[in-house]
């Protein structure tokens, strides 16, 4: 089958050791095939059916026409029929393409009702990752199954449903039939549109009203047009529907104005009911508490403290509440920590932020009885017995959890260990059998194909599905290591990290860390008094090496420099004749990125996390996260986990544990992550002022 889906010369790339590079090495009858592609792929972001239908009879044959078909007919789906759907999926089976018609295909039946239809097709579906999908395919289920069932699928629903930030079709039918039949309570969907609000939803928030409160739309639409009007001209909360749309106010309010929220509170607070005054303090404690370093933490906790009971809370809330609680002081407020950590669900106590949190938590808040391990017994020659407090045990078993060298809480809980960052060891070498398996694997040929020819984003989605969705539970760590392998040989950066990151035991570092353009960067680096360790931790979060990653903010090229940035930085330094279409070039981003690094990194005192930061967000922001005059000084730690965007917050750790990282493959010795972070506080007015040129 597969010798009629591709072409010979594809095969000739297939079995190459090296990257299928479709350029000038290619015969000009294969770029015009490829040519073919490209412009298919255009005429498919424009929605172009008769440009499809036109283009498809000339990518027969290619190496990517199942990307081709799925294109065509992806495009006219809502007209397509059945027979149609099936000759695709029968045309190209076990790929990519095949299943991701399947999952539109079921998207589109399940809007339509076709229950029928659905059911036949879906336990065909491999991915398995389509919340809505999911959701229709348990609706289907509760409808055959009836009452038995109901429990069990109502709690499958409701956690697609909540993960889902904007409104579907599939989930909202799904959680309208079963609050109809009385498995998922009217509680729930009030909770939903709380979650939905809270993370400015506001369609999210309408669908789940509509369901239990159809006759509140219109209340929904007034409160979302003006929180603030609604609640001063309403006066009246007596039955349990109000009091949710007056909840759904406040949370709307506290989005924008956390201080005016609080004051309505003086209204509403006591026309609400315990759990929902608690919902209310925690959405504006919550606010509050991302207005790091323009209102002190002992503002949202006061707001928390009005809370009577936590686990009325989400685990966002009681994540900021220990959050506020740890830059409390020059010292954490532990119990609050410890408290908001606790009243935590299963699953969020178990990531590592919290894991590692709470053990230091639980240490700072031993009696000081219990801070030494206690010998029961001394005999020569023999195991003396050790006994340690029950909640040291339990601090040090949550660190022992999590520590390891794969990110930054996992290698802070090293150092809390007493150990240090070193390289693994080097896992077993990738078999030539391995080796093989991977350069013959179809979906990897045709996604290293795809990014060869510049459609990156189809190739990413194939060597994603490949690897992690084709087969149930994904490939084992081995296929990984040697799909990582397979990337890395065809320089394909971003594929082979990914793909090398998601190894559980075996950790490779070589795949897992690369550092192409070594001597670019190192000397480029050294040359400025930049540690080179600290540029490739950056450049690998920032664009995984890929020299012509563009953002969607418009950011170019391996080090990710705006085009205003780059002019400036260029300028800066005294580069001449710079223009924009430089950005891409190796050399001169490398040179732009790492001087605009450096200039963060000297006017932020040294302080590699809040250059990172500057680097993500800009330095204005990074100012005023380290707070004013007065405010306390706390670990690094703490800051980066206070920043308020969930984007720079996630960027800063992995810089500087990338950079740990790469700072033990380049120096071969032990590192400290820790030391890399020390403390941050106000600045000191002793210090230059803060370089307002810096963009």
């Amino acid at each position: 089958m597969l010798s009629k889906i591709f072409s010979a010369t594809f095969f000739t790339c297939f079995l190459a050791a090296s990257a299928c590079i479709p350029a000038s090495a290619q015969t000009s009858s294969n770029a015009a095939a490829d040519s073919v592609l490209l412009d298919m792929n255009q005429a498919f972001k424009r929605g172009d059916r008769r440009k499809l239908a036109q283009l498809l009879p000339q990518a027969r044959g290619h190496a990517l026409e199942p990307w081709a078909a799925y294109w065509e007919l992806k495009a006219r789906l809502g007209e397509a029929s059945a027979q149609e759907v099936q000759a695709f999926l029968a045309r190209y089976p076990g790929t990519y393409q095949e299943d991701r018609m399947r999952n539109d295909w079921l998207l589109l039946l399940g809007q339509r009702r076709d229950w029928e239809s659905f059911a036949s097709e879906h336990p065909q579906y491999r991915m398995a990752d389509d919340r809505e999908v999911r959701c229709y395919a348990l609706l289907i289920e509760n409808l055959k199954t009836g009452p038995s069932s109901g429990p069990r699928i109502a709690e499958e629903v409701k956690k697609s449903w909540f993960a889902q930030r904007d409104a579907d079709d599939g989930c909202t039918t799904a959680a309208a039939r079963l609050v109809g039949t009385q498995h998922l309570g009217p509680t729930d969907v009030w909770l939903k549109a709380r979650l939905a609000m809270e993370a400015n939803r506001p369609r999210a928030a309408r669908d789940a009203v509509n369901i239990v409160s159809p006759e509140s739309l219109d209340l929904v639409a007034e409160l979302n047009a003006s929180p603030l009007r609604f609640l001063a001209t309403k006066h009246i909360a007596i039955t349990k529907v109000r009091k949710e749309i007056i909840l759904l106010a406040l949370i709307k309010l506290a989005t924008t104005d956390a201080d005016g929220a609080a004051g309505m509170m003086d209204k509403w607070g006591m026309q609400l009911t315990s759990e929902e005054r608690n919902w209310a303090w925690g959405a504006i404690a919550k606010q509050a508490s991302t207005k790091m370093g323009t209102v002190p933490a002992s503002q949202p906790l006061a707001w928390y403290a009005k809370v009577t009971k936590d686990s009325d809370l989400s685990d966002d809330m009681l994540g900021w509440k220990a959050r506020a609680a740890l830059r409390a002081g020059n010292q954490p407020r532990w119990p609050l920590v410890l408290q908001a950590i606790n009243a935590m669900s299963d699953e969020a106590r178990r990531d590592p932020t919290w894991a590692y949190w709470k053990a230091r938590a639980l240490l700072a808040t031993l009696p000081a009885s219990a801070t030494q391990p206690t010998v029961m017994s001394v005999t020569p020659g023999v195991t003396n017995t050790v006994t340690i407090a029950p909640q040291r045990a339990e601090a040090l078993a949550l660190l022992q959890s999590i520590a390891s060298v794969r990110g930054f809480y996992e290698q802070l809980a090293l150092e809390e260990l007493g150990q240090k960052i070193t390289v693994p060891a080097k896992p077993a070498a990738v078999t030539a059998e391995e080796k093989e398996a991977a350069r013959l694997n179809p979906g990897l040929n045709r996604a290293a194909y795809a990014i060869a020819i510049g459609l990156r984003p189809e190739g990413v989605r194939e060597w994603n599905y490949s690897t992690n969705l084709a087969k149930n539970g994904g490939m084992t760590d081995r296929e990984l290591l040697a799909a990582a392998q397979f990337a890395c040989d065809r320089q394909i950066w971003d594929r082979c990290i990914n793909t090398s990151d998601r190894t559980k035991a075996d950790i490779d570092f070589d795949t897992r860390f690369p550092m192409p353009f070594r001597e670019a960067v190192v000397k480029r680096a050294q040359s400025i008094n930049l540690d080179p360790a600290y540029v490739y931790g950056l450049i690998r979060q920032e664009s995984r090496f890929v020299m012509d990653a563009r953002s969607g903010v418009g950011a170019s090229g391996l080090m990710q420099v705006m085009p205003a940035t780059a002019r400036e930085t260029a300028r800066y330094i005294g580069l001449t004749g710079f223009t924009a279409d430089q950005i891409n070039d190796r050399d001169t981003n490398i040179t732009i990125g790492t001087a605009y690094l450096k200039r963060a990194l000297d006017d932020f005192g040294g302080s590699m996390s809040m250059a990172a930061a500057a680097y993500n967000a800009g330095p204005g922001r990074p100012r005023t996260w380290r707070g004013q005059t007065g405010s306390p000084t706390v670990e690094t730690a703490i800051w980066a986990e206070s920043v308020p965007f969930a984007e720079t917050r996630d960027y800063v750790k992995k810089v500087l544990s990338n950079t740990t990282n790469y700072a033990a493959i380049l120096t071969g010795q032990p590192q400290s992550l820790k030391a890399r972070l020390g403390t941050v506080g106000p600045r000191d007015p002793g210090q230059p002022e803060p370089d307002r040129t810096i963009p």
